[in-house]
């Protein structure tokens, strides 16, 4: 990163290469605000500076855990934690805080960033980490990755993901190699048991999920009129929301199964037990062609 940089103290950080657009918030969850190739918005994306949190933003990192913590509260090493409720919609705590919080410009350059952000034990995490996030735009796509480092005196659980929104056109289609479906009780939105999955191949107005796949190969197809979009992760689970009534739908890389904390195996639903001193790491690419008319 040895370009000129931009302003440290700035509210938008705005990249570019090639036809592709990047606009972050560090200030805002260190989020996504626009993704763009060409006019063409690759991420729901909005004027930057109009956006007032991560929540509606084009895509944000979900650490320390990802989607809900059933309750708000798990067990962990014999002790049980309790945390403050971070979503006025929901019972449970929702996609860990590193969302919620302020971020830091470390390095900056045309093409590159570098975000950093500092979290101290508070009543919506026990535990006291340091997370860095990379983005490196190219004219072919975005490439995201993540290292989360235990800096408190205690062992603690972590995950990893990211939840990107994507516009729904109107032939818009997924496909992912998945394994299995994680199934709520009827009208509840944690996970109670794993049903198989032959994988997902369909247009995306015909889905109805709000489900954590897992046996993901780490690939997933998205295409429409406009955009063909490759996206890789090196986590292993695949969040997929597509409610039928919204304009967007997501397709989350994350490292566990919802509510893992809570089941009766954490670790081999892909919680992480972080030692002091250790890191948890993953990366996240969006590769972008443009659809011939």
């Amino acid at each position: 990163m040895t370009d000129a940089s931009p302003d440290a103290s700035a509210a938008v950080i705005e990249l570019d290469a090639g036809p592709m657009r990047l606009a972050l918030r560090p200030d805002l969850g260190g989020c996504v605000a626009g993704l763009w190739h060409g006019d063409l918005p690759v991420l729901v994306s909005a004027d930057p500076g109009s956006l007032v949190s991560a929540w509606p933003s084009g895509c944000f990192v979900l650490a320390p855990y990802s989607n809900r913590l059933g309750g708000s509260r798990f067990d962990w090493r014999g002790q049980r934690f309790s945390l403050a409720l971070n979503n006025e919609r929901s019972i449970h705590a929702m996609h860990g805080v590193a969302w919620a919080g302020a971020w830091q410009l470390r390095a900056a350059s045309r093409s590159q960033a570098e975000l950093e952000y500092q979290h101290r034990p508070d009543a919506h995490w026990p535990f006291a980490f340091r997370l860095r996030q990379q983005f490196e735009l190219s004219a072919g796509g975005l490439a995201m990755r993540l290292h989360l480092l235990n800096t408190d005196a205690r062992s603690q659980p972590a995950g990893l993901g990211w939840h990107p929104y994507f516009p729904k056109r109107r032939h818009s289609h997924l496909q992912a190699a998945v394994t299995g479906r994680w199934q709520p009780a009827p009208g509840g939105e944690l996970p109670t048991h794993r049903l198989p999955h032959a994988g997902l191949d369909a247009e995306v107005a015909a889905l109805d999920f709000d489900h954590c796949f897992d046996g993901w190969a780490g690939v997933a197809q998205l295409r429409d009129e406009c955009l063909a979009i490759t996206l890789t992760s090196s986590l292993p689970c695949l969040v997929v929301y597509t409610p039928p009534e919204r304009p967007f739908f997501c397709v989350e890389p994350v490292s566990h199964v919802n509510n893992a904390l809570n089941m009766d195996d954490p670790a081999a639903l892909g919680v992480h037990a972080l030692e002091p001193g250790q890191t948890l790491s993953a990366h996240f690419r969006v590769d972008v062609t443009p659809v011939a008319p």
